[in-house]
């Protein structure tokens, strides 16, 4: 293997190293960076550099220096050599051996890697369409290029990885796109067709692309700022759900008389949506660490998909129980719930994100936030279950609903009282906001309405855990027997205990005082 080299039949990459030397005669006091004079009279390009021309000798003012890197290899592949890394001017490509020898092709196959300095302030990112007009497109790498030869228009069989050393380091950056230059009738353009982000830091990108080309990277402000009231909101709420979650499930499992079935359903997804909202808090922001970001962006996939799995079993039951009405038949209900129950609320979930985790592990984690990326789709490893569950749930919903109203019409004026009716309606509404209906707002924040979507979904999703316990604990009459009981062994003990204290300050020996008066005992008066 040589790099410094070419032998013949390499023609591709005669434009990278050039080989026609012009006969102009002129001073070379202004050669550009990365070049040097010869002769007094032309500039050319140093080592490890090519013009950009594909000129040795140049004359040209605005001609550029591009740093290049080549291998040409003239054997076959090894094991101890299965990946190639050419790296310039911290930008780095890695390629499989296999995609550089050409089988069908006699002589030595070569690999080209170039890193155009100053390209990038003509191909910028105003070529670039795929984005958002709220967004601020920049360009943020050099430009580079590579090239397989003597054939350049291969196929490869494994995906090259190139890294980009970031130009400027943005801590407001809200995107980013991997793309490639492509040519079309209007002349070209950058695309992100067959190229993906793998991870970003504050000082590098690093991306997968399915064939060579010219790359670069391209990162967006959004000039949307994040809402600061949105951000109250969602610390205020989630606050809020996590107290009421713990005292939910605290009354699930001390108040032995509503323990059933039911209860069971209750308190793991209170246990859930306790524990995914109390991961949220603290540590959705922690992108320091690409590692415990990653832990935390999965733990989040699964947790919130067990809670939305558990919804899905808490509208299953509160159909089998309204179809069961007309005939008393729980014990079937309940051995039914018993057997699926935690075999699918904590076990399909895990079965999404391992398949998630195993197909794509690098899309755990983004730059600004942990939790999924948006890139090839993976968020909807997430939106899949939950779109598939919150629309069986509104069927469901709507079905008790059906089943509800038909039960009270069969029964007497005097037993459905106006009352009942509106509890049992509030009650059923209320189920909308447990069973997650509500998360259908996130697809609605688009157009006109979208920041008063954004509120919406904000203010009613993040108080989903104080609909739990007003719907299941504080409107319940058997709990509110059993905090009344509580409350009053409460107030009892505290008395006692006071009542204990007192006689242990006064101690048997002491002697009441004159105006005391103890019972079986009357004052008199002399």
């Amino acid at each position: 293997m040589q790099g410094s080299s070419l032998p013949p039949g390499l023609c591709f990459l005669l434009c990278f190293f050039g080989a026609v030397t012009p006969k102009i005669k002129a001073s070379c006091a202004n050669c550009p960076p990365n070049a040097s004079c010869v002769n007094n009279s032309h500039c050319t390009c140093n080592s490890g550099y090519v013009s950009g021309s594909g000129q040795k000798l140049f004359t040209f003012p605005l001609e550029t220096c591009n740093a290049i890197e080549t291998r040409v290899i003239t054997d076959n592949c090894s094991e101890e050599r299965q990946t190639f890394n050419l790296n310039i001017q911290m930008n780095s490509m890695d390629i499989h051996c296999n995609d550089i020898i050409q089988e069908d092709t006699q002589g030595p196959s070569a690999v080209a890697f170039i890193s155009y300095s100053s390209l990038g302030n003509i191909i910028n990112a105003t070529f670039f369409e795929e984005t958002d007009e709220k967004e601020r497109v920049f360009l943020n790498s050099q430009v580079v290029s590579a090239a397989i030869g003597p054939k350049r228009n291969v196929s490869l069989s494994k995906s090259v990885t190139l890294t980009f050393q970031h130009v400027k380091t943005n801590h407001s950056i809200k995107k980013v796109f991997c793309v490639y230059w492509e040519t079309t009738k209007q002349g070209g353009l950058w695309s992100r067709d067959g190229c993906f982000l793998i991870h970003v830091n504050k000082s590098h990108t690093m991306c997968n692309c399915s064939h060579l080309s010219s790359f670069a990277v391209l990162m967006a402000l959004t000039s949307q700022e994040e809402d600061p009231v949105l951000t109250i909101i969602t610390y205020v709420g989630l606050s809020l759900s996590l107290l009421c979650l713990l005292l939910a499930a605290l009354t699930f499992l001390l108040c032995k008389a509503i323990q059933n079935t039911s209860t069971s359903l209750h308190l793991q997804l209170s246990i859930c949506l306790f524990l995914a909202h109390l991961l949220f808090l603290v540590g959705i922001d922690q992108t320091e660490s690409k590692v415990l970001c990653a832990i935390i962006a999965g733990a989040l996939h699964y947790l919130y998909l067990a809670a939305f799995t558990w919804m899905l079993l808490e509208g299953l039951h509160l159909f089998l129980t309204a179809r069961n009405l007309t005939v008393v038949n729980y014990s079937s209900i309940n051995r039914l719930m018993k057997w699926i129950m935690f075999p699918v609320g904590y076990g399909v979930p895990a079965v999404i994100v391992a398949i998630s985790a195993a197909s794509r592990p690098h899309f755990y984690g983004t730059a600004n936030r942990c939790w999924l990326h948006l890139d090839q789709g993976f968020i909807w490893g997430f939106l899949g279950p939950v779109c598939a569950i919150f629309s069986v749930n509104l069927v469901f919903f709507i079905l008790v609903f059906w089943i509800l109203k038909r039960k009270l019409s069969s029964l007497n004026s005097e037993v459905s009282t106006i009352q009942n009716t509106r509890m049992l309606a509030f009650k059923a509404t209320a189920q909308l906001f447990i069973l997650g209906c509500t998360w259908c707002l996130g697809f609605l924040q688009v157009g006109p309405a979208a920041q008063v979507m954004a509120y919406l979904f904000t203010i009613i999703n993040s108080l989903q855990g104080f609909f739990i316990f007003l719907v299941y604990c504080l409107l319940s009459q058997q709990v509110q027997k059993q905090y009344q009981k509580w409350f009053r062994e409460i107030v009892k003990s505290k008395s006692e205990s006071e009542a204990y204290t007192l006689s242990s300050k006064m101690g048997p020996d002491s002697k009441p005082s004159e105006g005391d008066v103890f019972p079986g005992q009357v004052k008199r008066k002399y």
